[in-house]
């Protein structure tokens, strides 16, 4: 390093300068580009960030704010549910310790007042007759229930009887006479009365007033005032009773149940706390149940198909129905729809009662036309209410089912598709007698339409049976409108030998007990459940053809020199078919038939159940086939050798005794019924005294 020396050429040493990348144009652009991006993406995620904490920060305020709010309505339904406390307490601190009633029993006018409030007056003439019962709540002296028997007519007794057996113990019960409330109160019914505290049931008599409070105490009672007054002979009323008294309240622990608190119960607690009359439905300690669970049915072919009920101001009968109908095995409550002719509060707490539909609505029409158009209303709204429903079911409120109802109707429902022969599917036999019928399994076609319990088809009712229904002004019953042939066009019913409803309403526009007693009372109806009809497909016309005429063809031919009406006119067998043949010159021609209707003691009002002059029912346990000859197709099975058999209405003492009967009844029925008797007492009094005696 001492020896070097610098060169004196050279030039001087410059150091190299790096480039920075912005002095190039493109690489200067893409470098903007990224920063931008990245600017943008930061800011995007700040602003998330930002609306997150924003959002949070709404959603606690809200959170806080609910809960401020609920717990101000918690705090708002707890004093609401203080002052209810408090006003519950208010009002019966606030109650009468006592009540005060007045009641008047007179000829001519019926009248209950409480705490000087009148709850009951009639003075209607020729309205109102025999005796009058309210019922009133122990506890707060409210009205229950209030009914007339008109103890005057026959039976009426015996529907007292049972109604008073209905109330519920600790019921206060009031009874008051209007006009004449004892020609027909039997002894079992004065016995009644005298356990509920009457010292003069026993003795009260024609055309007498009275008037009695008590209360129920189980089966027996604690009277509290009563009063009566003797007519002082058969021509007069005894004098207007007034009574009054001073009947002591309950407490409210004592006055309601304490069942469980459940949903059902709840409806109970409703109904049982302003409506009495229903049994054990209120009783305390064993109450009857009303969430009724049956049997499904599998498979059912009629679970979606609507349910008609057909209802008016008949609560206790509504109430008996729907517990059987709610008892039938594959029943489906939500397609059960009532419908109540009128705006009658019981009715509708029945059906509340049970968790069903109940549709009201203004009554149009009076008497059998009211009835009608009862009937069209239901079944438009109906159709209306269930628009992809291709059938119903009709069914009214006096009318017991069968555990198999529905199955009866699941397994015939089919034949109305495929036969258009058919009119309806009916669980009713017109002809089903306790000695008539026999086999649950067994099906009849019939040209006559029964009701009474009946599947009818949409397309029928839409396109048919509504343009045409009978308007309101005319007083046409709908059933009859129905069997007309303009109407029927041919078709034909299905109906079974054992009936799958009964009858037993008494009371009714075209019902009392008289006709109840005669026509409807010795009818089965079907106890056998699970029942499997028996051919169902040979209910077509065309098998049902092939099968009548296998069935005549082996029949044996009953002895025609016996007289039908004896006993012995049909053997001691059991199982073996039989035909007898009647004169029966054309359709119309049904003078034998009614004769021998009479004889077999089956319906003999109209004709009905028969298939082309044809009917068949069995007697003494063996089925048999009635044919009109030469009316019916099926005549040809008739051996040359038989004479049909001809009964005249007036040919023998016996057919007069049975019109003269027929006559006394329909006297008793017109008699009892009206009033007539107030103008002539000693016609009157033969006349009641035969229907007693007789039992018309």
């Amino acid at each position: 390093m001492d020896s070097w020396r610098p060169n004196p050429r050279a030039q001087p040493f410059v150091p190299r300068r790096q480039h920075s990348p912005f002095t190039v144009r493109g690489t200067y652009q893409r470098v903007t580009t990224r920063r931008i991006i990245s600017k943008f993406f930061q800011t995007v995620l700040v602003g998330v960030l930002l609306m997150t904490v924003i959002i949070n920060i709404l959603f606690i305020a809200d959170t806080g704010r609910r809960l401020r709010e609920a717990q101000f309505e918690a705090n708002a339904e707890e004093e609401l549910a203080a002052d209810a406390r408090d006003l519950d307490n208010d009002i019966i601190s606030s109650l009468p310790n006592e009540i005060e009633i007045e009641i008047t029993s007179s000829a001519n006018k019926v009248a209950v007042s409480v705490e000087g409030t009148p709850i009951l007056e009639n003075e209607e003439k020729d309205k109102g007759r025999g005796i009058h019962i309210l019922v009133l709540n122990q506890g707060t002296g409210s009205v229950m229930a209030q009914r007339v028997f008109d103890t005057y007519t026959a039976h009426e007794d015996a529907a007292m009887v049972l109604f008073l057996n209905m109330v519920s113990s600790g019921r206060i019960i009031i009874f008051a006479i209007k006009d004449e409330g004892t020609f027909q109160l039997k002894q079992s019914a004065r016995a009644l009365l005298k356990n509920l505290g009457s010292t003069e049931a026993e003795v009260v008599g024609w055309r007498d007033t009275w008037a009695f409070v008590t209360q129920k105490q189980k089966k027996h009672g604690h009277p509290f005032a009563e009063m009566h007054n003797k007519a002082p002979d058969l021509t007069s009323w005894g004098a207007p009773t007034l009574l009054k008294t001073k009947v002591p309240l309950a407490t409210k622990e004592d006055s309601e149940c304490n069942w469980p608190d459940t949903e059902a119960n709840q409806r109970r607690h409703e109904f049982c706390s302003k409506i009495e009359g229903y049994g054990s439905l209120c009783s305390c300690e064993d109450p009857a149940p009303i969430e009724l669970k049956p049997e499904p049915l599998n498979p059912n072919h009629v679970r979606d198909v609507p349910v008609v009920i057909i209802a008016s101001d008949r609560p206790n009968y509504l109430y008996r129905m729907l517990r059987s109908l709610l008892s039938a095995h594959g029943v489906n409550p939500k397609m059960v729809t009532v419908f109540i002719d009128g705006y009658f509060e019981e009715p509708l707490e029945v059906v509340k009662l049970f968790g069903l539909k109940g549709i009201q609505h203004t009554p149009i029409g009076v008497k059998n036309a009211r009835i009608s158009q009862h009937y069209k209303a239901s079944l438009t709204a109906t159709f209306n209410m269930y628009p992809n429903a291709q059938y119903a079911i009709i069914i009214e409120e006096d009318l017991d089912v069968s555990e198999d109802f529905f199955s009866y109707f699941s397994q015939t429902v089919h034949l109305l598709e495929e036969d258009d022969s058919l009119y309806c599917i009916s669980a009713w036999n017109d002809q089903g007698y306790d000695n008539t019928c026999d086999d649950p399994a067994l099906l009849y076609r019939i040209e006559t339409m029964p009701g009474l319990g009946w599947l009818l088809k949409r397309k029928l009712y839409k396109e048919e049976l509504e343009p045409k229904w009978p308007t309101p002004e005319k007083l046409w019953d709908w059933d009859m409108w129905m069997r007309l042939p303009e109407i029927r066009k041919g078709r034909e019913c299905v109906i079974p030998d054992i009936s799958r409803t009964y009858h037993f309403g008494a009371k009714g526009i075209n019902m009392n007990g008289y006709f109840q007693d005669l026509y409807f009372k010795k009818r089965p109806y079907n106890t056998v459940p699970h029942v499997k009809l028996k051919d169902v497909q040979k209910l077509t016309k065309d098998n049902y053809e092939d099968e009548v005429n296998r069935l005549l063809s082996q029949a044996s031919v009953l002895d025609h020199s016996i007289p039908p009406c004896e006993e012995r006119f049909v053997p001691d067998t059991i199982g073996k078919t039989y035909v007898m043949y009647i004169q029966m010159y054309n359709e119309q021609d049904y003078e034998t038939w009614s004769v021998l209707a009479k004889c077999f003691h089956i319906w003999d009002l109209d004709v009905r159940g028969f298939h082309k002059a044809m009917w068949r029912m069995f007697l003494k346990k063996n089925p048999v086939f009635i044919v009109g000859y030469p009316a019916s197709p099926y005549s040809k099975y008739k051996p040359s050798e038989v004479t049909p058999i001809y009964l005249k209405k007036d040919d023998k003492k016996r057919q007069q005794v049975m019109t003269l009967t027929s006559y006394y009844r329909a006297l008793c029925v017109f008699f009892i019924s009206s009033n007539f008797t107030k103008k002539y007492w000693g016609i009157s009094v033969e006349i009641h005294t035969l229907c007693g005696r007789y039992h018309f």
